[in-house]
């Protein structure tokens, strides 16, 4: 009895091992219409966990304070779908805009990137 109660915990822990979550975004880059400068711009992402265990967004980064990204800080279940809702302030940007955005988690195929493009006019 104690060997199949082993074995059994044995599997268990090896399955587990493998189990991970994975990002999949349905649409990585998005295009703003011509703005003019200082609207506020704002876009939904969205993730999905296609991996089988939970996924947890732990951070982002960005090159520029004019970029914030909102997220879930819950465990995101396998086959979920969530919302990963960008913003941008479009003070004092002339030109065309090009931001990426990187999201860190625990997912095998993280870290993940998502962009943005906008041509902001000053008239």
């Amino acid at each position: 009895m104690k060997k199949y109660c082993l074995f059994f915990v044995s599997l268990l822990l090896t399955l587990s091992f493998f189990a991970q979550p994975k990002v999949e975004l349905a649409n990585k880059t998005y295009k703003f219409p011509k703005t003019k400068e200082g609207v506020q711009l704002k876009h939904t992402y969205q993730l999905t966990n296609t991996g089988d265990s939970p996924l947890l967004l732990e951070n982002y980064e960005v090159a520029c304070p004019c970029t914030k990204a909102k997220f879930p800080k819950t465990p995101i279940l396998p086959n979920q779908t969530v919302d990963i809702i960008v913003t941008f302030d479009t003070n004092h940007k002339i030109g065309w805009q090009d931001r990426i955005i990187t999201l860190f988690s625990n997912a095998e195929n993280g870290p993940s990137k998502i962009r943005f493009k906008v041509m902001v006019d000053n008239e």
